[in-house]
């Protein structure tokens, strides 16, 4: 504690020094100029006590992060030429960067790991793997400044020794062609001295050197990401993409459409999850169900009708029949007619550039893996003795479960608890958090709750599962619930714990493609892995796992391949909006108060409830809420969360809104039909714009008005 606080002493008076008696004076461009022949003439009788002097004095400059170094890098350019100079300044600046690195390290690492251990072991684990580069980058592209680098690496766990000579390869050229624009600027005398080719070639440079920059790491990490592969000299495809759902078969159509040559490689079906096992079959048993409700409860509007008798056979004859209306739109033959060729088989990456299907091997100078996911099921005791139920198999049941325990109380299995309760079985939800759809605010999914308690769905929260038991001929989950162990009774159990992302067993372990902790493949900004010319998008990669964010991925995992040579795209997450099925439907964009809080975000809350909402009283179905959070003092939309019917179309005003720039004043003056679910959005802006009225004005308006009546 002692070394700190004298370390720290120490750097205070010099730092206190320096400003207290106005050293920063003598560190512009203007002083060195002024006193140019001075230390030419100090430096030809002196040299070695100069050079030191200049080098000591830079080693403290940028070890303490004082301003100045960018002058003192120009000023060595026009004192000792670019050889020299050169010499000197890339070891000062080189040596002063790892003392600010290793007093960063002494006096605050151990602080830092204690307060952020999380995030920092993530940041380390990214140096263990990726540090040389990453350190090469922030050097070679001044992202950030340069003492920022130091003080931030120091908190790492990257060696002393890796640190300098990193930073000594890095900064070589930005220290070339600032000393080059110094020998150049000390020959500015006049205006006309400004347009000399030696004087623009230098600040050219020196505006290029970013981008120069970045070409050459990514020169350099190419070379050494692709030097056991042999790059085809013709390749047989501009791109091939794997995988046949939302994702891939947009990324295809798009390629076809602008003429590139494409290969689609489906290993299953085309349409993958949505169209044979997700969207389309539980949207169309929703449907059904909720048609076999309606009938239920048409008494209690006047109309007495029979108990619905429910055909489950025939209405799982329905849902396929819905899959097989839509087939054609995502078929073999419509793909193969606008010019994609469409391979059924099992493919592999074999190189960045190859990939073996049906005994063959194609080569595709870009590759989109759009492999989807799967259900994700847990390591549960007892579980591989029965015949569990996924949101895969469930498709094939012909008989409706008797007394049906779903596992989860996410979006798939709220959907589906609610659906098989209308139809007829008895339903029991597990949940191990304190709410239902857990991602949404408490109040928005307490809608949900509340509808399901009254049609009579057994809803256990906090619950955990340990285990299946059987007794009796009968099964059993056994939940661990307040330190105590109670069993809940099943026919079939559904397992409804989320997806898991598909990336094993077609070469990306062999190409050593790295996975997020999550299983899901790792993408930048680009949607690229680690290899520039792999994209991945959908669920396989994330961070949304929903239809139209894999068809919005592909726009740009496609574009970018294709045409990246010339302009890439990053892509856009901020306005996903989202909706889980059930009655009331739930519907969300941006933020929610939950996000805000967790984050510090500044936000204000304006609300409506939909018991107030005319259309919604006629329809019997005036149960819900819609929430929006704004800037504070502003209309800008930070999010939107809605719990009612209809919910997912009266949002799509909000997305509009929020990707286009406009506010809740551009809502509430436009019209709305009478009346519509959709009026829920304007009187949601009344209620923003009623609070932002000052009470002062309307005493002074009311005074107004009454000054007009006399």
């Amino acid at each position: 504690m002692f070394q700190k606080l004298s370390l720290l002493t120490l750097i205070s008076l010099v730092i206190g020094s320096f400003y207290f008696f106005n050293l920063g004076d003598y560190f512009t461009l203007e002083a060195i100029k002024s006193h140019q022949n001075t230390i030419n003439a100090y430096y030809q009788e002196s040299p070695v006590i100069t050079i030191l002097a200049y080098f000591i004095i830079y080693i403290i400059v940028a070890a303490l992060s004082l301003p100045g170094a960018t002058i003192l890098t120009l000023a060595g350019g026009f004192i000792f030429g670019n050889l020299y100079g050169f010499l000197i300044i890339s070891f000062a600046s080189t040596i002063g960067a790892t003392f600010a690195f290793l007093m960063a390290r002494f006096l605050i690492k151990n602080w830092v790991e204690k307060q952020f251990s999380t995030q920092l072991n993530s940041i380390n684990q990214g140096i263990d793997k990726e540090g040389i580069f990453y350190l090469l980058s922030l050097r070679l592209i001044p992202i950030f400044p340069f003492f920022m680098v130091n003080l931030l690496m120091g908190l790492t766990r990257m060696k002393t020794l890796t640190y300098f000579w990193v930073s000594q390869l890095g900064m070589i050229p930005g220290t070339l062609v600032y000393i080059n624009a110094g020998t150049q600027v000390s020959k500015i005398e006049t205006l006309q001295d400004i347009i000399s080719p030696a004087i623009l070639l230098s600040f050219t440079l020196l505006g290029l050197l970013p981008w120069l920059s970045k070409f050459l790491i990514q020169v350099i990490k190419n070379k050494r990401l692709y030097k056991n592969y042999n790059k085809p000299k013709h390749f047989d495809y501009n791109l091939i993409v794997i995988g046949a759902g939302a994702g891939g078969l947009v990324s295809a159509y798009i390629a076809a459409a602008v003429k590139a040559k494409v290969a689609l490689i489906e290993k299953h079906k085309m349409g993958g999850d949505c169209l044979n096992t997700g969207c389309v079959p539980s949207k169309t048993l929703i449907h059904i169900a909720n048609i076999a409700y309606q009938a239920r409860e048409a008494n209690k509007l006047g109309i007495n009708l029979p108990e619905p008798e429910v055909n489950f056979k025939k209405v799982m004859q329905q849902v396929h029949q819905a899959i097989q209306k839509i087939e054609p739109h995502d078929s073999i033959e419509r793909y193969s007619a606008l010019g994609v060729d469409v391979i059924e088989g099992k493919a592999k990456i074999s190189s960045p550039y190859q990939i073996e299907v049906n005994n063959q091997t194609l080569t595709s100078k870009n590759i989109i893996i759009a492999s989807g996911a799967q259900p994700y099921i847990p390591e549960l005791a007892g579980l591989n003795q029965i015949n569990y139920l996924t949101s895969d198999n469930l498709w094939q049941l012909n008989q409706l479960p008797e007394n049906l325990l779903i596992l989860g109380g996410g979006p798939i299995g709220c959907e589906l608890a609610q659906a098989f309760k209308r139809l007829g079985s008895k339903v029991t939800i597990i949940q191990r958090n304190k709410h239902l759809l857990p991602r949404e605010d408490s109040d928005i999914s307490d809608f949900v709750k509340t509808q399901f308690e009254q049609e009579g769905i057994n809803i256990k929260l906090e619950h955990q599962a340990v285990s299946i038991d059987f007794k009796d001929n009968k099964k059993y989950l056994v939940c661990s619930y307040l330190k105590q162990n109670i069993e809940v009774e099943f026919s079939d159990i559904l397992i409804a714990l989320g997806r898991q992302a598909n990336t094993e067993n077609f070469g990306l372990q062999d190409l050593q493609i790295p996975l997020r902790a999550n299983k899901t493949l790792e993408t930048n900004e680009l949607l690229q892995s680690n290899y520039p010319n792999i994209y991945a998008v959908g669920d396989v990669t994330g961070p949304f796992q929903f239809t139209h964010v894999a068809a919005h991925q592909a726009w740009y995992a496609s574009v970018n391949a294709l045409f990246g040579s010339f302009k890439k795209f990053k892509v856009d997450y901020r306005f996903i909006p989202w909706a889980t099925f059930t009655d009331p439907e739930i519907a969300r964009v941006g933020l929610n108060e939950q996000q805000a809080k967790e984050n510090n975000i500044a936000y204000e809350l304006s609300c409506f409830d939909l018991s107030d909402l005319d259309r919604a009283i006629t329809d019997n179905k005036n149960v819900g809420l819609i929430k929006v959070l704004t800037v504070p003092g502003k209309d800008k939309i930070l999010g939107v969360s809605i719990a009612g019917e209809h919910a997912a179309e009266i949002i799509v005003e909000f997305v509009t809104a929020m990707k286009y720039g406009l506010g809740l004043n551009k809502i509430l003056s436009t019209p709305h039909i009478y009346p519509t679910f959709a009026e829920t959005n304007k009187y949601v802006a009344g209620q923003w714009k009623k609070k932002q009225t000052s009470e002062t004005i309307l005493a002074w308006l009311k005074k107004y008005h009454h000054w007009t009546r006399n």
